[in-house]
């Protein structure tokens, strides 16, 4: 099959794209290192190539241009020697390899250029699947997008059991596999499950494969422990080649391809409503790969990742991964770490769902004492009750060994006196939304805590430093700021007050990144970022229905951005109480902007908020109880309406942040509502959305970020 791609690219022809066109200047190469090396068993000799980009492994191998040629070189070698019977191919310790090297489509400048690039690719791996011996893969490390595909080329595949970050992530960031993922691996492990690896976990925040499941899907033939994976592997491959093992794979379904392929692009289409192009142009090449011809299969590849390379989807995708991959681990103007103190204990304010939550989090990633307070003993048996129960639910899937959940749970107390805190270094409180008890709760705490110790609040939006006006010390006082579900939702807001101090905000940075979080500075400004965002979205989404618009139409408005969830929806999980709540506290500040539904206040006082139900046809609809106690004007609007004014209300909102200070600079605004709003991640953040569909200039006059810059 190499021969007709070679075709589109013959080898001086590819050395000369690359010279002309296609070479990364700042390209790290991958240098595909050849070995010769005796089987055991007495097998015979085999070529054994190292992907290495002489770095460890925090700079893991990927596939530039030149180190496609590197790889294309260690193939001539191997070719050209002679009395081979087998090649392998592997990584440095722990990468194997993650892929193209993305860091070069600033220099791709063409969709020729594009179209080039995705045939050096096919060429180089091609050769792989049509070499003169069996090849095999020797998975060791991550591999991710082009390092699964050069190991799909392979006739045979093992994993390690140690191997992390197992994926084809291309849809996460405006891409497709384009260097034979999207035709390879539904023609090996079937149409569903390579949807499962090639669409679904991609949008699923880039979910990974582990390598049990990359085993259990017929991915890799073989799985060995990481002590002696090299080992082991050469000895697999010494027995297929002699015979001793035979591999045989499941005949592939094709009679219900299509019908497979057609339920996932309805599926789509439900979800992001057209919003995403790489992850329907995804499942076209899995479609076309049922009856294709690898050639047909690849040449197809070749033209979306033209397409999609020089899409502003993809520039937008790539400014979202930079930020979560680079700035959210070095987050901007916080204090030198060298000021935060030690935390030994923690001490918890509360114990409801999201105080128990904060424990099971503290005790897990800490690995210190945790004690929990609450009003009452049997609220705190309650709290310390589903801690318990929830390191028994990780102990029964198998994350956790019995002796680690018995040191964890040995780790959480309750009390029902905050003297409990006296010797904590970290207490936060996670108790009503209510200015008066937060005061009294810090005031409280402070009466038996050192000095020393900070005191964080986890308000979503209330004024840190109207919390901490009344105590001695309110410069150990500082806002942090979790979402719910703790254990899942990745985002960290830290919110410095007026009088917190340096060390007291180095400490909360510290601490958060123990607990594993991505944390960014913020100004004690009402509700912060996210939840001042959604506000001010979701209260233009509110107006509209107040003002007789079809709730159904309303909802829906928001469809063509894919965001995770509707607007009422999403009120629902977050509990349209609590939402109110906010939507007072952000009016209460600024009147003029943010919409205060005085129906949302009646259904709210009425006790009827379930907004939403279902029919008897099981569609979700307006549920007509709430929507007796509501009130309308006449002046209904279209769903483009909507949208506009939403949007329009988003760019008006983070200008007035960034002016105010309320973030370092921009790109916190956007790492916030990707972590904690879910924000798509193909719509590359917030401000590259506003600013591409042009809503920036209209309503600011100017672009949040400069040009080029995720367009």
């Amino acid at each position: 099959m190499a021969d007709s791609i070679a075709s589109e690219i013959p080898a001086g022809a590819a050395d000369e794209a690359i010279d002309d066109s296609i070479q990364f200047a700042d390209e790290v190469v991958t240098h595909a290192k050849l070995q010769f090396v005796e089987l055991p068993l007495d097998a015979g000799r085999a070529a054994l190539i190292t992907l290495d980009n002489g770095f460890d492994h925090t700079k893991p191998n990927t596939f530039g241009p030149a180190g496609l040629m590197s790889l294309d070189e260690a193939l001539d070698a191997a070719e050209a020697e002679q009395g081979l019977v087998a090649l392998g191919i592997t990584g440095k310790p722990f990468i194997f390899a993650v892929g193209a090297d993305l860091s070069g489509v600033p220099n791709i400048d063409s969709r020729d250029t594009a179209l080039l690039i995705g045939q050096l690719g096919h060429r180089v791996f091609s050769r792989l699947n049509d070499f003169k011996v069996p090849t095999f893969a020797f998975v060791n490390g991550a591999a991710m997008g082009g390092g699964l595909e050069v190991a799909l080329h392979c006739d045979y595949r093992t994993i390690s059991s140690g191997a992390a970050a197992i994926s084809l992530p291309e849809c996460f960031l405006g891409l497709v596999p384009g260097w034979g993922g999207a035709y390879l691996l539904p023609n090996l492990i079937g149409p569903e499950l390579a949807i499962k690896v090639i669409v679904d976990n991609p949008l699923q925040q880039n979910k990974m494969l582990k390598p049990s499941q990359v085993f259990d899907m017929g991915i890799a033939d073989a799985i060995f422990e990481p002590a002696d994976f090299l080992e082991q592997s050469l000895t697999w491959a010494a027995q297929v080649v002699k015979g001793d093992i035979v591999v045989e794979r499941p005949e592939i379904d094709r009679e219900h391809w299509d019908a497979t392929v057609a339920a996932a692009q309805a599926a789509l289409e439900a979800r992001l409503h057209g919003a995403a192009p790489a992850p329907a142009r995804a499942l076209e090449l899995i479609a076309a790969a049922k009856d294709a011809t690898p050639e047909q299969g690849y040449a197809a590849e070749d033209e979306a990742l033209a397409d999609l390379i020089m899409s502003q989807e993809l520039r937008a995708g790539l400014y979202a991964f930079d930020l979560v991959q680079k700035r959210a681990k070095r987050p901007a103007g916080v204090p030198d770490k060298s000021l935060a103190r030690p935390v030994n204990k923690v001490g918890i304010v509360g114990a409801g769902l999201m105080a128990s939550q904060l424990a099971l989090l503290f005790a897990r990633r800490l690995e210190v004492p945790v004690v929990m307070t609450d009003l009452d003993q049997e609220r705190v048996d309650k709290g310390v009750s589903y801690v318990y129960g929830e390191i028994d639910k990780l102990t029964l899937k198998g994350r956790l060994n019995q002796d680690k959940a018995n040191r964890l749970k040995a780790l959480v107390k309750g009390s029902v006196t905050k003297d409990a805190f006296a010797d904590a270094d970290f207490v936060i409180e996670a108790v009503f939304e209510d200015m008066k008890v937060k005061q009294q709760v810090f005031a409280e705490c402070e009466a038996v805590v050192s000095d020393t110790c900070v005191l964080a609040t986890n308000t979503s939006s209330l004024s840190v430093t109207e919390m901490a006006a009344d105590l001695a010390h309110p410069e150990r006082v500082v806002g942090f700021h979790f979402f719910n579900p703790v254990a899942l939702m990745p985002l960290l807001e830290i919110a410095r007050a007026e009088e917190t101090d340096d060390a007291t905000t180095a400490t909360a940075f510290a601490v958060g990144k123990k607990l594993k979080k991505s944390c960014v500075l913020t100004k004690d400004a009402p509700a912060f970022v996210v939840n001042r965002l959604l506000t001010r979205f979701m209260g233009e989404v509110q107006r509209a229905v107040d003002e007789g618009t079809d709730l159904k139409t309303a909802d829906s408005a928001l469809d063509p951005l894919g965001l995770p969830m509707s607007p009422f929806t999403l009120m629902m999980m977050v509990g349209p109480a609590v939402a109110f709540h906010v939507s007072e506290s952000m009016h209460s500040a600024f009147p003029d902007r943010f919409y205060l539904s005085e129906n949302m206040g009646r259904a709210v006082a009425a006790g009827k908020t379930d907004f939403l139900t279902v029919d008897s046809d099981g569609n979700q609809v307006a549920n007509p109880e709430v929507f007796e106690v509501f009130e309308f004007s006449d002046n209904p609007r279209t769903a483009e309406e909507v949208r506009q004014l939403a949007l329009e209300a988003l760019a008006e909102e983070v200008r007035l942040m960034l002016d105010e200070g309320v973030v370092q600079d921009v790109r916190d605004i956007d790492l916030c509502m990707l972590l904690g709003a879910g924000w798509p991640f193909h719509l590359g953040g917030m401000t590259p959305y506003l600013d591409r569909t042009g809503i920036s200039e209209k309503v600011n006059g100017a672009k949040f970020l400069p040009a080029g810059v995720a367009s």
